[in-house]
């Protein structure tokens, strides 16, 4: 078959990736500084700026660390992104004046290893808060199977063996942990609304618990255990939940599928009852509906919930897995 090659996506957490932006200069940033040039876009507030409210200012760098600064923060913190919502974060490059407003917020939550841009910038900035999320829970190497009997074979083959999926936030257990531990980081910073930072928090875990609870449940009895994905983002929810994820390509959507891989897809497509092909929303699905067309199967959208649009099946974290939990369930043939 004629595998096209899927649109090309910057990703950082690549180890071999040795190009980066060159780091902002501390006259730059002044310069910005003095300007007062633009704003961030704020997910509560589109037209705040990053710093200097009468709040806990925390800047965040992409959807899932600013929906939990969000919950967690409630009405005594003001939140603002770097990344705006439908651009791919992956891609993202700092800007003086994004470094500059980085300088005047009192936290910054991010990711490491996701968003090279930001790791520099905030390795550099003068915050007194900057929480990690990738240390708050545990991140495992992933290739392009991961669960099950995939775990093994991945071993074998080396995939990705020098690089560590990022995408904690889609296992809503290793999610949870991180809340609390960005929780506990507003408490220690922030001590006069420490109470409430804990109380939101406590709500946060809650609801997810209720979600894992629901996946667990919603995903107990299936057809088949085998999903095929656009790229390996769903590593943590499939060994959660006891699946099997088949990437057409790794932790990387730039590499092109060998035809050797497209044939083993096909191969264990029929042998596990696999029906749907899933893509995501930012990604060319070019790859996903053509080796679906081949091997007479289904296409759907299964979202990394790297950010919220108009395109996305819900309107926050919650609403988007809970339509992810449906879309597996179909595909999986639940009973």
């Amino acid at each position: 078959m004629n595998v096209v090659r899927p649109h090309r996506r910057q990703r950082p957490h690549r180890r071999h990736r040795r190009h980066r932006r060159p780091l902002i200069s501390g006259a730059a940033v002044a310069a910005a500084t003095a300007l007062g040039l633009g704003t961030l876009t704020a997910c509560s507030d589109t037209s705040a700026t990053s710093g200097n409210t009468d709040k806990f200012d925390v800047v965040t760098s992409f959807y899932p660390m600013a929906y939990l600064a969000e919950q967690i923060g409630g009405k005594h913190v003001h939140v603002t992104t770097l990344t705006e919502p439908g651009q791919e974060p992956h891609d993202l490059e700092i800007s003086a004046r994004q470094t500059a407003q980085l300088q005047e917020s009192d936290a910054v939550l991010y990711l490491k290893g996701l968003q090279p841009s930001v790791d520099d910038a905030v390795a550099q900035s003068p915050v007194k808060t900057k929480i990690d999320a990738a240390t708050l829970t545990s991140l495992e190497k992933h290739g392009n199977e991961v669960g099950g009997h995939a775990a093994e074979h991945d071993h074998e083959h080396g995939e990705e063996a020098d690089g560590k999926d990022p995408h904690i936030w889609l296992d809503p257990v290793r999610y949870a942990e991180v809340a609390k531990g960005v929780g506990a980081a507003f408490a220690k910073a922030d001590p006069d609304h420490a109470d409430t930072y804990k109380t939101n928090t406590e709500a946060l875990v809650e609801k997810l618990g209720a979600l894992d609870s629901q996946f667990e449940s919603g995903l107990k009895n299936t057809r088949t255990r085998v999903f095929i994905t656009t790229h390996a983002a769903f590593g943590y929810l499939a060994e959660r939940y006891g699946l099997t994820e088949e990437a057409i390509a790794g932790l990387d959507p730039e590499s092109e599928p060998s035809a050797a891989r497209v044939k083993d897809l096909e191969k264990m497509a029929k042998a596990d009852g696999v029906s749907t092909v899933f893509y995501e929303t930012l990604v060319s699905d070019k790859t996903a509906k053509t080796l679906a067309k081949d091997s007479n199967l289904k296409t759907d959208v299964l979202d990394p919930i790297e950010g919220i649009t108009s395109r996305s099946r819900g309107d926050d974290y919650i609403q988007v897995m809970e339509a992810n939990l449906k879309a597996l369930q179909t595909a999986l043939g639940a009973r």
